[in-house]
């Protein structure tokens, strides 16, 4: 594993930040202390990959998102209450969007329908991912200098590791849905016939 990260490390924390974010940017920090990762490289390469994952989902909002909504009305009444939301606390979600775990494609689509100008989305993507990369970054690296983490770590336990992360996403998208569905004023599904 040593030999993959010294060489393709920085290619695979971009494109694991692409698909997933935390989990790849908080592993390549962890190994920060053991010298297979330089920091300022593990934050600009976690960034680049969520950067560019989310104009991918924002220019498919921008570019068809509201024609593919209109031909679906249900879609369009389950995405009424989360819209209200966007234009309510707009300044907010851009600062934060990057820390909602689980809301990774569609906040950006919404933003991408929304009539917010490229040059604003611009400043709030470059700026809530600095921040968000940085922060998972020092994260990272104080967990795996804390419990000094090994490459052998991940390889002896990757099973064990990935069932952790997930649960811990889970949990987390689990909380921040229900928050926001109650802050948006949708009922629930889970709530359904209580």
């Amino acid at each position: 594993m040593e030999n993959f990260l010294e060489q393709y490390g920085y290619i695979a924390l971009a494109i694991g930040t692409f698909f997933e974010g935390e989990t790849a940017i908080l592993v390549a920090s962890s190994l920060i202390h053991q010298g297979l990762f330089d920091a300022p490289y593990t934050v600009f390469f976690g960034f680049a990959g969520s950067f560019i994952s989310d104009w991918l989902y924002f220019t498919i909002g921008r570019l068809n998102g509201k024609y593919f909504v209109a031909r679906r009305p249900k879609l369009q009444e389950k995405l009424a209450p989360v819209r209200r939301f966007f234009d309510t606390h707009k300044i907010q979600i851009l600062f934060s969007y990057r820390f909602l775990y689980g809301f990774r494609v569609i906040i950006p689509l919404i933003i991408g329908m929304s009539n917010l100008k490229l040059s604003q989305y611009l400043f709030y993507s470059l700026v809530s991912g600095l921040i968000w990369s940085s922060t998972v970054n020092a994260v990272g690296y104080s967990i795996g200098r804390f419990l000094d983490i090994k490459t052998t770590m991940f390889e002896d336990n990757i099973f064990f590791i990935m069932l952790g992360f997930a649960s811990f996403g889970l949990m987390i998208g689990y909380a921040v849905k229900h928050f926001a569905a109650r802050k948006m004023h949708v009922v629930s599904s889970d709530s359904v016939g209580d």
